[in-house]
Parts: structure tokens; C-alpha cells; sequence
């Protein structure tokens, strides 16, 4: 864990108010005093066991003196020191706790955040145990302990309560942590969402203008709360009051939408901090986007001082139709529904939008975050998770901000409610010649990829996609399998909606003797009853209700789709209805296909132009269905990093400032840290060295090592079943002839029992984090692409997965009469590198290619790490914003 602990940041409290956490300073003691000043005497009391305030003042002047021995950290709110906690270590490997909060802060979660900031400080500075002297009437004190989800110990020892805990993170305590953000991020939003009032700065009366325009969207939309438009050069707008600044405001802003130009919006926030607004959109551009940076971290510092999130800047705004709130300025108001919408673009924005009201498919909120100075798609879900009018939930990314979280939030609300999501920039990028194999494997999209599959995020491609997808997670029941019975009245479309099905992985059986007995009984001689199910062309709507029913009916299928082409039977409009009326208690997926129509019949049976709109949907709530399903594996248990491997990664980005390809003596002693068997080897650096090392085999492999040999079979780096000294000497000149300088030195390894080559290996991207690779392995690793990919840290059933999902997992298994692999070996070898890739960001690359694996083991031949400087990761146990 080490390196996780920040200089300082700002957390969520229970209630959605802002703090700011960091380390105590010298200067703090005047304000020290001034919380002692605003404590009462009971709280100093708890605090330090004595009557009045003397002693906490006198305390206060000890903690800020430069011999204070112990660690300690402020709270601060809206500009006030509002708390102070510390541990001083002592000399058993354990420390004393403490923490004095300020009466107004009491019940907000401030001491909860405390102590999992400093049980996270004392884990990394070697601190086994945290001890507690609480009085037994310091209930809230005792409670906070007891919450906090590490191991405790209490005993009564005169007059007072020790609680000794444990302060290494563990499983229970991350499941608390997440659950407290939760209620936090959520209660921070509430009001941004359902505001009680709304002032508008920078409404104009032009009417093309943007404030303007969220104005008019506000009222038409029948917002139910005060709206103030603010505009010091105008009395009144839209038969509104306009007031001339946020301060003449007579009441309470819950939301200000500022719609400014750039230069006037940071003195615009302090206006709205210096009022009490809780939440602030900004529309204006000018921001990140062209440059500003400056400027757009001033406005987020001005917004957590004051307590206000932010959405924004260079945003459209936000949308609420459950509390009838349009604080932006969309062209068209978004239909009532049950589909929650997050953009980071406006443009794609505004499309998807309208192609919904096309649709009919409807909205319950929606953001358009633009830059995501605060507020976030990760935000975001945790709102929606428990939003009663959002069922489906659909986001548009241009990036993530905190992969590892998203990752955490996606898997909990993708089971229970569906996640679909765009992300843009799919392309690779940069020279992938000298990389390794995995590195040439794992582009940022790839990434992507793992991370959302892992999630139970439904990855789409296209706005269309998208919409496709949520109109029938918004209003069918899940699969229960992938089965599909087709009916209609066109064999063509029919024809392509079975072939649409097999291509993507679903089923379309025959159906049960007795289905087809009772669709022969009803429906004309010329029909097809097998499945698809085809009436013809004269097939009546009548007809088409009854086979509908009917496969319905059959034990057999899982999910239906009703295929009719216009203006056949009995025409359009009585076919919408048969189909509507026949599916009205289903109980199993329904779609239908009619020819050139998109919507939704009845306003709950999606209805698709093409029939490969339609398996396109179907095939990815299949997916998710199946997903939702499986038995959730439990997640890894924390465990601090190895400190052995910390130390070899440290001593050589010492030595070389810059990074490097580890050579393989060091690498090997890297990976032995984590349980990675490594086939014996000896490192050589001459003809004659090598021959003497031949007494490891024979026969022995001789392969070339170099900072910049990355493929050395491609360059004629490797020779193998050399039987005698004299060959392996002869070896090693003729690869120094063909490789040249590149080649620096060279190992001898015993020649290992023919199996199955397996590559494991892993990459770090700078923006996204580690990325564990398993796939076939050897010379064919690339040529094959028979890959899978997980996001560490990996789950204990993540490697048996991965293994699961290989082409050619059936080898490992005894294919053809060979002898089974040693797939738990197998396991282990990619849990062991897992792990190494997170606990360490600096390992930038890692190829372990091949790992044979034999009914004796699995044993990797060759290896390349390449360390790199990196930024530690943030703890997930450690609450923060941004």
C-alpha cells in the first residue's frame, strides 16, 4: 500500500456536504483554539477525560509544537477547522488514537472518514495496532469504532473502554467504505437533481440565447420550485423577477445554472459560495477544453470550499422529468421515461435525445458532464442505482477518471439494474515493433473492453445500438436463456433474422412435437411450423396472434420475435394490435420486426425496422441476462504489497532513473516474489561460459538476452536441443555474428518436457492502470489472437475464467487423447502475476511467453519486464473526490 497516502484531499460527508483532509500544520494552531472555543464541555470531556477547556487548549499547543511526536490530520468545511485526529506511535508497534470533532459536524461521518484515513496512515508506516481510551458514555465515539469494518478487541480498564484494532484493510471494511460513499455520493446529488429553486445567471431576452433558453426550458417544463433569473440589466424575464446579482436573491438556491461568459465565471462562483447555492452547472466553454486548466481548478476549489458540486463546465445541463426540472438547453424537452442518460458530449447528447423521442423511448434524467471537474459518470451510477424512475442506465464516454472505481460501481448496479455505454476512441495507437507481445495485444480499447465485460457493462458502437438495446431492457423481462422462436409472415426477413441469431451466438431450436401438432391444427396447409414459424403472405393478424401465443407456450424457447412485412395479412395497424394484445402477459422476451418501422407497439414491445436490429439487441441482453445470473464470484481480499518486490522495483528505477528492460536475473528474482515458477536457467556472457553451463542440461535452449531483444526468435536468438558443450559454445558465436551488438549476454535452460505453450503477461496504460493477458502462447501468440483479458486485482475464480474463455483451453484438458495439464499450476501462475501487476504501477510491461504447462506443472520459459516511473494508484479505501 505504500505511496497511497495523498498530501491532502476532499471527501463526500454523509449528508453530501464537502470536507477537506489533510495533514496538521504549525500555522493550524490559532484555529486549533478557535475549535476548542466552539466545543462544549462535554465534548471536551469525551475528548480528553477532564473538566473544562484548559486542558484542550494546552493540548493544542503541544500538538503543533515541533516536538510533537505524533501524526495528525484536519478536517476542514466552508472554511472552518472543524476537526483534528491523530495516532502517536508507539514503541511496540502500536499507536494511540484520537480524534475531537466540532459540535456542529457531529452525525455527518466526518469521524468515520477520520479513522479510515489514519488506519490507512498507520498501515503504511509499519503500525500493527491502533489502541483507543474511549469513556463508556462516549457512545458515538464507540460506535464509529465499531463500524469502521477492521478487527477489534475491547476491554475495561479503569473507568474507560481500550479498543485495540487491527489497522491492515480488509474485505469487510472496503464493503462498509463502498456502502458509505454510496449513501454520500447519492444524498451529494439529491438536490441537484430535485432542487427546491433555481437561479439562472446570465438569462438574457433574446431568445436564441442560452440562458434564454434553459429559462424558457425551466418554465415550460412546469418546474414547481422558485426560478430566479439572474441579468443586472433587466426587471423582468419571461414574466419573472430578474434579480441583479445571486445576492439579491430573497431565498434559498438549491441549483444556479450560470450561463456567462468564461471571464466572468469564477467571480459569478464566489457569488453563488458566498449565498449558500448547494449545486452549480456551468454551461460556459473556455475551460480545460481550450487550454484553461487554470482556471477550471480554481472553479472546482472555489466549489469544494464552499460545499457545492459542480456539473460541467462546457455542458448542456441537466434533466430531471420525475421533478419536472429542464435546467438545460436542449432543443426539444426529453419524453417522461425510465431511461437515465449521461454525455460527455453535447452533440451526441442532443442525437441521442431525439432519437428517443422518435422512438418513444423515454427519460428520467439526464447530465451532460462536459469536462467532469466534479461530478462524474461514477457519480452518477451511484445516483441512479437507487433512482426509482431509472430502470436502464446509458452513458457516453470520451474517458474515465477513475477506471478502478467505475469498474467497482458498474459491477454492483449492473445487477440490478442494466448499464449500456458508448465509448469513443476505439483506434490504436503508437509503434508496436519493439513491444511485447502483450503490449502489441492490450491497447487502451482492449482495456476498455475487460473492464466493462468484467462490469456487466453492455458495450455498444452506435447511438442506434444503443437505443436498440435500451427500449428492450426498458420494457421486456430478461431471457431466461438464449432460445429463439421466430414467426411472421415473410420468409425472407424471417430467413435473415434466424441467420442474424446463429451469427451472434443465439439459438433457434425446433420446436416441441406439440407446439408444431397445435400450429399444423390452426394455421394454413402451406405454413412452415418448424421455426421459423411462416404463415406466408396471406397469413391473417389473427393467425399471427395464435402462433404467437402458441411458441410462447412451448417449454423450449426462451425469447420470440414476430417478424411481419406491410401491407400483407391484414394489414399494419390490426397486426400492431394482435401482436400488442397477444404479448400483453407474456411472461418471455418479446421483439418485433416490422418492416421499416422503429418504436415500440403498445409503449412495451420494441419493434425494429430490420431483423438485425433486433438479434443485435437481443444479443446483448442475452449477455447481460447471463451475466446477471452467474454466481458472483467474491472479490479479492486486500493484502498489503510484497516488500521484497517493492525493494527490487525501487533499487533499480534508482539506478536507472528512466526505466528499463529488467535483465533476466532480476526479473526472475522480481517474479519469484509472487510464486511464478521459472524454468532453471544460468546467465552467460561468452562462448566459453556458455559451454560450461551446458552441464544444466542436455539437451539445453540458448537464448540470446539484450535490453532491446524483445522477439529473439524473430532474430535468430534462439537455439534449443543443444546436447554437448562444444555445440552450445559453437551456438553462442553464431548468434553473436547474427544478432551483433544487441545481444549482450545469453541463458542456458534445461530443455523442459514438450505441453502446452500459454502466454501470461500484462501491460500498465498511464491513463487506465494494469492489464492482465492470457492467451496461446509461443511464436503464434500474435498470429493466433486467442486471448483474454482481466482488470486486476483479479477475483478467485478470475483465472479459471480466463482459462475458460482461450480457444484452446480444450489442449489443456486432454484434447485427442493427451495427457491432462496441470491447470491449477496454471492458475497460479496467472494469480501470481495479478497480483505483481497490482501492487506494481511501475511494471510497465510483462511477457512470461511461453508457460508450458504439462501434466507435471506449468513453467515459464522466457520472460521480459520492462519498469517504468509511475504515479502510485489511489486506495480504493481511501474516500476521496476526483
Amino acid at each position: 500500500m505504500r505511496g497511497t497516502v495523498p498530501d491532502e484531499c476532499d471527501v463526500l460527508l454523509r449528508a453530501g456536504g464537502i470536507a477537506h483532509i489533510r495533514p496538521l500544520r504549525p500555522d493550524d494552531r490559532t484555529r486549533l483554539h478557535e475549535l476548542v472555543d466552539r466545543s462544549s464541555e462535554r465534548s471536551a470531556y469525551l475528548r480528553f477525560f477532564t473538566g473544562g477547556m484548559a486542558t484542550a487548549h494546552a493540548y493544542m499547543d503541544r500538538i503543533t509544537a515541533p516536538d510533537y511526536p505524533g501524526r495528525a490530520l484536519v478536517a476542514l468545511s466552508q472554511g472552518w477547522l472543524v476537526a483534528v485526529a491523530e495516532y502517536i506511535p508507539g514503541d511496540a508497534g502500536d499507536a494511540e488514537i484520537a480524534i475531537l470533532i466540532d459540535d456542529g459536524m457531529h452525525h455527518h461521518g466526518l469521524g468515520t472518514l477520520l479513522v479510515e484515513h489514519l488506519a490507512l496512515n498507520a498501515t503504511d508506516e509499519g503500525v500493527r495496532e491502533l489502541v483507543a481510551d474511549v469513556l463508556p458514555e462516549n457512545r458515538s465515539m464507540l460506535q464509529v469504532l465499531d463500524d469502521i469494518g477492521l478487527a477489534t478487541a475491547r476491554a475495561f480498564d479503569d473507568g474507560s473502554v481500550e479498543i485495540r484494532i487491527d489497522p491492515r484493510p480488509t474485505r469487510g471494511m472496503l464493503e462498509r467504505i463502498e456502502a458509505r460513499a454510496h449513501q454520500a455520493v447519492s444524498a451529494s446529488l439529491r438536490r441537484l437533481f430535485r432542487p427546491e429553486s433555481v437561479a439562472v445567471i446570465g438569462a438574457g431576452r433574446a431568445p436564441g440565447g442560452v440562458g434564454h433558453r434553459i429559462l424558457r426550458n425551466l418554465l415550460q417544463g412546469g418546474f414547481p420550485g422558485p426560478l430566479y433569473p439572474i441579468n443586472p440589466h433587466a426587471r423582468q424575464l419571461c414574466g419573472l423577477p430578474a434579480y441583479a446579482n445571486v445576492g439579491s436573491v430573497p431565498g434559498p438556491i438549491d441549483l444556479a445554472v450560470i450561463a456567462t461568459p468564461a471571464r466572468t465565471v469564477l467571480e459569478v462562483t464566489r457569488d453563488c459560495a458566498g449565498h449558500g447555492v448547494r449545486n452549480l452547472v456551468v454551461i460556459t466553454a473556455g475551460f480545460a477544453e481550450t487550454g484553461e486548466t487554470g482556471a477550471q481548478g480554481e472553479l472546482l476549489r472555489i466549489c469544494r470550499e464552499a460545499g457545492m458540486r459542480l456539473v460541467g463546465p462546457n455542458c448542456l445541463g441537466v434533466v430531471n422529468t420525475a421533478a419536472r426540472l429542464n435546467a438545460s438547453f436542449l432543443p426539444h424537452p426529453p419524453v417522461p421515461g425510465h431511461l437515465a442518460l449521461m454525455s460527455q458530449s453535447g452533440a451526441v447528447a442532443v442525437a441521442l435525445i431525439d432519437r428517443a423521442a422518435h422512438l418513444k423511448i423515454g427519460i428520467s434524467s439526464f447530465a451532460s458532464v462536459g469536462n467532469k471537474a466534479d461530478v462524474s459518470g461514477n457519480d452518477l451510477l451511484e445516483y441512479w442505482e437507487d433512482d426509482p424512475a431509472t430502470d436502464v442506465i446509458a452513458l457516453y464516454l470520451e474517458s474515465f477518471g477513475n477506471p478502478r472505481r467505475f469498474g467497482r460501481i458498474a459491477r454492483r448496479v449492473s445487477r440490478r439494474k442494466p448499464i449500456i455505454a458508448i465509448k469513443s476512441g476505439r483506434g490504436g495507437s503508437g509503434e508496436r515493433a519493439v513491444r511485447s507481445h502483450t503490449a502489441a495485444a492490450t491497447t487502451p480499447d482492449v482495456a476498455v473492453d475487460a473492464l466493462l465485460k468484467a462490469s456487466g457493462v453492455i458495450r455498444v458502437d452506435t447511438v442506434q445500438d444503443m437505443l436498440d438495446t435500451a427500449r428492450l431492457l426498458a420494457t421486456q423481462p430478461l431471457p431466461q436463456g438464449r432460445r429463439v422462436a421466430i414467426v411472421g409472415n415473410s420468409g425472407g426477413p424471417q430467413a435473415l433474422a434466424a441467420d442474424a441469431c446463429e451469427q451472434r451466438n443465439l439459438l433457434v431450436p425446433e420446436l416441441t412435437p406439440v407446439t408444431r401438432g397445435r400450429l399444423r391444427s390452426r394455421l394454413p396447409v402451406a405454413a412452415a411450423v418448424a421455426n421459423p414459424v411462416d404463415l406466408t403472405a396471406g397469413g391473417s393478424a389473427q393467425e399471427l396472434a395464435f402462433a404467437t401465443e402458441t411458441v410462447l407456450a412451448d417449454p423450449g424457447i426462451d425469447i420470440v420475435i414476430v417478424v411481419y412485412t406491410p401491407p400483407f395479412g391484414s394489414g399494419l395497424g390490426r397486426t400492431r394490435q394482435a401482436i400488442a394484445r397477444t404479448t400483453t402477459s407474456a411472461g418471455k422476451t418479446v421483439t418485433a420486426c416490422i418492416s421499416g418501422h422503429d418504436g415500440l407497439l403498445d409503449g412495451r414491445v420494441p419493434c425494429y425496422a430490420f431483423p438485425e436490429q433486433a438479434v443485435q439487441a437481443l444479443r446483448h441482453t442475452v449477455d447481460y441476462a447471463s451475466w446477471r445470473t452467474a454466481p458472483q464470484a467474491p472479490p479479492a481480499d486486500p493484502r498489503p504489497a510484497d516488500t521484497v518486490a517493492r525493494g527490487i522495483v525501487e533499487a533499480d528505477l534508482a539506478r536507472h532513473p528512466g526505466g528499463r528492460w529488467l535483465d533476466y536475473g532480476t526479473a526472475a528474482r522480481l517474479l519469484g516474489c509472487y510464486g511464478i515458477q521459472m524454468a532453471e536457467s544460468i546467465e552467460v556472457d561468452g562462448a566459453d561460459s556458455a559451454a560450461a553451463a551446458a552441464t544444466i542440461g542436455p539437451p539445453v535452449a540458448l537464448k540470446a538476452t539484450g535490453p532491446n531483444l524483445v522477439h529473439k526468435s524473430d532474430v535468430g536468438g534462439v537455439c534449443v536441443g543443444l546436447a554437448t558443450p562444444d555445440e552450445v559454445g559453437r551456438a553462442y558465436r553464431e548468434m553473436t555474428g547474427t544478432i551483433g551488438p544487441a545481444m549482450t549476454g545469453a541463458i542456458v535452460q534445461p530443455m523442459i518436457e514438450a505441453g502446452v505453450e500459454i502466454i501470461i503477461g500484462g501491460v500498465a496504460h498511464e491513463a487506465f492502470g494494469p492489464l492482465l493477458m492470457v492467451g496461446m502462447g509461443g511464436v503464434t501468440a500474435e498470429l493466433l489472437t486467442d486471448r483474454s483479458f482481466r482488470v486486476p486485482p483479479l477475483g478467485d475464480q478470475d483465472a479459471a475464467a480466463m482459462i475458460a474463455e482461450l480457444r484452446c483451453a480444450p489442449l489443456l484438458a486432454g484434447y485427442r487423447g493427451r495427457p491432462c495439464a496441470d491447470v491449477a499450476a496454471l492458475r497460479e501462475q496467472i494469480a501470481g502475476v495479478g497480483r505483481l501487476l497490482d501492487d506494481l504501477p511501475e511494471v510497465a510491461e510483462l511477457d512470461l511467453n511461453p508457460v508450458i504447462v504439462t501434466p507435471a506443472g506449468a513453467v515459464a520459459v522466457d520472460v521480459r519486464v520492462r519498469l517504468a516511473p509511475a504515479a502510485p494508484p489511489s486506495s480504493l479505501f481511501r474516500r476521496r473526490l476526483g
